[in-house]
Parts: structure tokens; C-alpha cells; sequence
């Protein structure tokens, strides 16, 4: 067996590395020399920032989005529009939609979408507690913002099911033809979709 050339803390980090999204071995090992070489202006501060991280910043317990806050800024946020809760796979979805401008209500991050394949079923994704908020009252729209695959339409199908019987209106977003897109450029499954949301012009 050949041994490691690294020390055990530096083929630690590495294997470390390696897990990140992205990276592989080789990547890893290409990280790992650089946070080296850039001791002090990028390891000891990259260090500091992720102890940081892993103390203070949670899930926020009304919406499931990432901060050092709990509620987080958006939910305290007294200018937002607390009647439009837009739902999301992803805290990823949230900075998307927050970098856009567009939305400017309420968010409810789902944890995933159902999955029969990977073992994921409604009771492991946050959606009682969807149906909890829409129940409570003050809420006119549940905006679901799932992926257009198949396990992001099945997640949007079984929350609007859900949905029913509670005075909130259900809408999802509209999926089609991108700004800038070509129709020549496109899959069958974004023109069929686009031509379902046509609009009057």
C-alpha cells in the first residue's frame, strides 16, 4: 500500500474537500494546495468564517431559509407582503428569487421535493407545516415555484391537493420559452409548456 505524501491533517482536509459539490479527488487536492499557500489572507479567514457559520446560522422556524436570525430577515421584515408565501425546493431557490427582485412577499422552503426514487415522500419535506401557515389566515397565495421536472410537478400536484379546502389561492410558476430563447434551441417539453402558459398579448 502507498502511502500518503501529505501529513495526516492536510490528506484530512482533502478528503474533506473532496465531498464538497464539484470537487473530486484531484480538485480537492488543486483546494487544498492553494489554502495553503494563501495561509493567512485566505485558510485562517476561510476557517474563522466557516466556525462562524457552523455556530450561529439556522434554519429559520417559520420558513426554513439560512440565517444567524431566527426568524430570519425576510420573515421580520415588516415591508414585505406577509399575504404571498412563494414555496421552494431549496434556500438556494430563495437567494435566486431574492437576486431577481421579483418576489416581494413571503417564502416557505420545502427541503426537497418527493422523490419515490431516493425514498422521499411528503412527511420528509416541510409541507405540514405549509398547510399550517395557509391555515392560520392572512394568507391570499401560495405560489408554488417547484422545478419543472417530474418530482417537482408531483410536489406541486400533492401541496395543491393539500391546499384544498383552505381559502388561499394556489398558483405555479410559468415555465416556457426563456428571455433571449430561440425556439429552434429548445426541448419539446419547454415549448409544450410554454404554449399551456401562452398569454393574451
Amino acid at each position: 500500500m502507498v502511502s500518503s505524501p501529505a501529513g495526516p491533517e492536510l490528506d484530512h482536509l482533502m478528503k474533506l474537500l473532496a465531498r464538497l459539490p464539484g470537487l473530486g479527488p484531484r480538485s480537492a487536492k488543486r483546494v487544498a494546495l492553494h489554502l495553503l499557500r494563501k495561509r493567512e489572507v485566505l485558510m485562517e479567514p476561510l476557517a474563522e468564517a466557516i466556525s462562524a457559520a457552523a455556530q450561529h446560522v439556522q434554519a429559520c422556524d417559520i420558513c426554513g431559509n439560512w440565517d444567524s436570525r431566527n426568524p430570519c430577515g425576510i420573515c421580520e421584515d415588516e415591508a414585505r407582503d406577509t399575504g404571498v408565501i412563494c414555496v421552494v425546493q431549496d434556500v438556494a431557490d430563495v437567494w435566486a428569487l431574492e437576486r431577481s427582485g421579483a418576489h416581494h412577499g413571503r417564502y416557505h422552503v420545502l427541503g426537497g421535493v418527493i422523490s419515490p426514487l431516493d425514498g422521499v415522500g411528503p412527511d420528509d419535506l416541510n409541507i405540514a407545516s405549509l398547510a399550517q401557515r395557509a391555515s392560520a389566515g392572512g394568507v391570499t397565495e401560495i405560489i408554488l415555484a417547484t422545478a419543472a421536472t417530474v418530482d417537482g410537478q408531483t410536489t406541486a400536484g400533492y401541496i395543491a391537493e393539500r391546499l384544498e379546502g383552505i381559502d388561499v389561492k394556489v398558483t405555479r410558476l410559468s415555465h416556457g420559452v426563456p428571455m433571449g430563447g430561440e425556439l429552434d434551441y429548445l426541448d419539446e417539453g419547454t415549448l409544450a409548456a410554454a404554449l399551456r402558459s401562452r398569454q393574451i398579448f
